[in-house]
């Protein structure tokens, strides 16, 4: 189909492909520019003539094409998303949360065997509590320096069996 082919084609059925549009949004309750629907439908004749589509009968496939362009927009806006509300989901931030959190105990486990009763509870006490040195020696007893030692003593421990773990 040429370009002077195509601009008679499209001139002649362009009211028609309009009104199918338009009712076709009444109809449907569609909000949808019927003007851009049927612009949007020729395009695609333009371009299926451009790539040596078979066209028996042009009026006939622009009617096709435009129906299903209303059809498109129709269901492009009534697609319905429903939250998953609280459930679970792969790749969910509760979900993998929830693994990794699992993950990470069960290496904390595995790094703590190697370590001290005392290590432990020094590392329990920085880590988890978040309290300072200061506030450790005090609660221990034990001066800060002697704490300090040994918090890093452990904590080269296990940086050496991660290394080890891979």
């Amino acid at each position: 189909m040429t370009e002077q082919e195509f601009a008679n084609l499209s001139g002649r059925i362009r009211g028609r492909l309009v009104t199918l549009a338009r009712r076709f949004n009444r109809a449907s309750g569609l909000d949808a520019e019927a003007e851009d629907i049927v612009q949007d439908a020729l395009t695609d004749l333009w371009l299926l003539s451009r790539k040596d589509y078979p066209i028996r009968d042009a009026e006939a496939l622009a009617v096709t094409i435009t129906k299903n362009r209303c059809i498109d927009r129709y269901r492009k806006q009534h697609i319905r998303f429903e939250p998953f509300a609280g459930m679970p989901v792969a790749g969910d931030l509760s979900a993998t949360s929830g693994v990794e959190g699992r993950d990470l105990e069960t290496i904390r486990s595995m790094l703590h065997r190697e370590l001290t009763e005392s290590q432990r509870n020094l590392l329990m006490l920085r880590n988890e509590y978040g309290l300072t040195l200061d506030e450790i020696a005090a609660a221990t007893g034990r001066p800060k320096a002697s704490i300090k030692v040994s918090i890093s003593t452990a904590r080269k421990k296990m940086l050496e069996q991660l290394k080890r773990m891979g």
